[in-house]
C-alpha cells in the first residue's frame, strides 16, 4: 500500500544527481549484477559443464527438471512476493538456495545418490523464482526510459562474468587431469559454493525501490509495500494480458535451448577440461552480445519503437544464421553415433568449428534475452508492474526449461531437439516484433504519460552520512 510519508508537497525543481550515489540506479543495478555474478552466474558455469560436471547427466537432468518445474510456479509468484517483502528478504532467501544446490553435487560426487540433488533442485526452484523476479524489476524499472538497454547490458555483462570465472575454475582444476577426467573434483564444487555464499550476503546491500532515485530526480516507486490480496489479483490478470500472451513464446524459448547446448553440444563434443575452456568464451560471448544489442536498443534511432524493431530484426537474422550452422554441425553426429570428444589443443577445424558454434550460441542467447527484457522494460516504468512482468517471464521461461530437460532424459534425437529450439526462436522473433509495434510507445509519448511523476518533488540525494540513502524513512 502507498505511504503518505514518502510524498511531500511543493514545486518541482531541477537538481543534478551523481550517478555514483549509493541510491542511484547505476550502483543498485551493478550490485544486483554482482549478486547474480556469484549465484546464478556460478550455477550457469556448473550447468554449462554438461550434466553438472558428471559423466552421467541423468542426475543433473532430473534435478534441473525439479528445479525448473518449481521455478515456473515461484517465478510467476515471485513478482508479488518481491512487492510484499521488498528486495532484501526476497533476494537473500533466493540466493541462499544456490549454495545448497552446488553442495548437492558435492555430495553426489561421493555417494552417487540423486535424492539430495532432487530436493536441492526443488528448493533452488523456489529461491530462483524469488531472485529473478526481483532482479528483473530492479534492472528494468530503475533506469531512465532512454537508458534501459544500457543498464540491461551492464547487468548482463557483470552477471555473465560469473560464468566466465566459473568456467575458469573447472578448467584450471581439471587441466592437468587431461583427457582421462570425466567428472569435476570436490574443489570445483567448493569453489562454486564459496562464490554463492558471498552473493547471498551481498544481496543485503540492495535498497528498496522507494529509496532509489533516478538521475532526473524521479523515484522508482512511491509504494513502500504491497499486500497479498493485491498481488494475487494482479498476478492472475497477467494470464489474460495480451502483451504477456505475445511474450509467452519468447519466454518459453529463452531457456529451452540451454539443455541442448550444454548437454548435447558442449557435453557431447568436448572433454571435461575443454568444456570449462568453452564456457569461458560462451559466457564471454554473452557479455559482448548484450552490450551490442543494448547499445542498438538505446542509441540506433531516435524513435524507441524503431530501435526495438531494428534490434529484434538483427537478432532474428543472426539467429537464423547461427541455427543453420548448428544444423550443419548436428548432421555430423547423433545420440547413437557420438564422436570422439575434442580437446582444445586439437589442431585444425575439428575443434575450431564446434567451438565457434558454441561461442555463437552464447552470443545469440544474450542478444535474444536482452531484447526480451528491453521490450518488457518498454511496457512499463514502475517497479511493481515490472516485477510482475518479469516474474511471469521467468515462470514461463522455467516451465520451458523443465520440459527441455525431460525431453533430453527421454533420449529424443539431437536433431529433433535442434529443430524444436530453432522453431521456438523463429516464432518468438515474429511475435516480439508484433508486440513492439502494438505496445511500445516512443520516448516522447512515454514522457507525456509520466508528467504526474515529474510534478512530485525530487528526492534528496544521498550523502555518506545518511544511512537511508537521502530519502524519508517510513515505518
Amino acid at each position: 500500500m502507498g505511504l503518505g510519508g514518502d510524498e511531500e508537497k511543493g514545486p518541482a525543481t531541477t537538481m543534478r544527481f551523481s550517478i555514483f550515489r549509493y541510491n542511484s540506479p547505476l550502483v543498485q543495478v551493478s550490485l544486483i549484477g554482482l549478486v547474480c555474478f556469484c549465484c546464478p552466474g556460478m550455477y550457469n558455469a556448473l550447468m554449462g559443464m554438461g550434466g553438472g560436471g558428471q559423466v552421467d547427466p541423468t542426475a543433473a537432468n532430473n534435478a534441473n527438471t525439479a528445479l525448473y518445474a518449481t521455478f515456473a510456479v515461484f517465478g510467476v509468484l515471485g513478482g508479488g512476493i518481491y512487492n510484499i517483502l521488498g528486495p532484501r528478504v526476497t533476494l537473500f532467501a533466493g540466493c541462499s538456495t544456490y549454495v545448497l544446490y552446488a553442495g548437492s553435487f558435492l555430495y553426489y560426487n561421493h555417494y552417487h545418490q540423486q535424492d539430495f540433488a532432487l530436493i536441492a533442485g526443488i528448493i533452488l526452484g523456489m529461491g530462483a523464482g524469488l531472485l529473478w523476479a526481483g532482479q528483473g524489476a530492479i534492472m528494468t524499472s530503475y533506469p531512465l526510459v532512454d537508458r534501459k538497454g544500457t543498464y540491461i547490458s551492464l547487468f548482463w555483462s557483470i552477471f555473465n562474468m560469473g560464468g566466465v570465472i566459473g568456467g575458469l575454475i573447472p578448467f584450471a582444476l581439471s587441466y592437468h587431469r587431461g583427457e582421462k577426467a570425466v567428472s569435476v573434483n570436490d574443489g570445483t564444487y567448493i569453489g562454486f559454493m564459496i562464490f554463492m555464499a558471498i552473493g547471498t550476503v551481498l544481496s543485503l546491500a540492495i535498497l528498496h525501490p522507494s529509496r532509489v532515485v533516478r538521475d532526473d530526480g524521479s523515484r522508482c516507486t512511491n509504494i513502500k509495500y504491497s499486500s497479498i490480496a493485491v498481488e494475487l489479483v494482479e498476478i492472475l490478470k497477467l494470464f489474460l494480458n495480451w502483451k504477456m500472451l505475445l511474450l509467452f513464446p519468447a519466454a518459453w524459448a529463452a531457456n529451452f535451448v540451454h539443455c541442448y547446448q550444454f548437454n548435447n553440444v558442449n557435453g557431447v563434443l568436448f572433454n571435461l577440461r575443454t568444456r570449462g575452456f568453452n564456457n569461458i568464451f560462451y559466457w564471454g560471448a554473452q557479455m559482448i552480445g548484450s552490450a551490442m544489442i543494448g547499445h542498438i536498443a538505446d542509441f540506433s534511432f531516435k524513435r524507441r519503437r524503431m530501435r526495438g524493431l531494428v534490434g529484434i530484426g538483427i537478432v532474428g537474422m543472426l539467429g537464423t544464421g547461427i541455427w543453420v550452422g548448428g544444423l550443419l554441425n548436428q548432421l555430423s553426429y547423433s545420440r547413437n553415433d557420438k564422436p570422439k570428444r575434442l580437446d582444445f589443443k586439437d589442431s585444425g577445424s575439428d575443434f575450431g568449428g564446434p567451438f565457434v558454434l558454441y561461442f555463437s550460441y552464447g552470443l545469440l542467447d544474450a542478444m535474444f534475452q536482452t531484447m526480451i527484457y528491453w521490450v518488457m522494460g518498454a511496457l512499463a516504468d514502475d517497479s511493481e508492474t515490472l516485477s510482475r512482468y518479469t516474474g511471469f517471464f521467468k515462470g514461463v521461461q522455467s516451465a520451458g526449461a523443465a520440459v527441455a530437460w525431460q525431453v533430453d532424459i527421454h533420449k529424443v534425437s539431437f536433431l529433433s531437439e535442434l529443430i524444436t529450439n530453432w522453431s521456438f526462436n523463429a516464432i518468438s522473433y515474429l511475435l516480439l516484433a508484433v508486440l513492439i509495434v502494438l505496445a511500445v510507445q516512443d520516448d516522447n509519448q512515454t514522457e507525456v504519460g509520466m508528467l504526474k511523476e515529474a510534478a512530485s518533488p525530487p528526492a534528496i540525494p544521498a550523502s555518506p552520512d545518511d544511512p537511508n540513502g537521502g530519502l524519508c524513512n517510513s515505518t
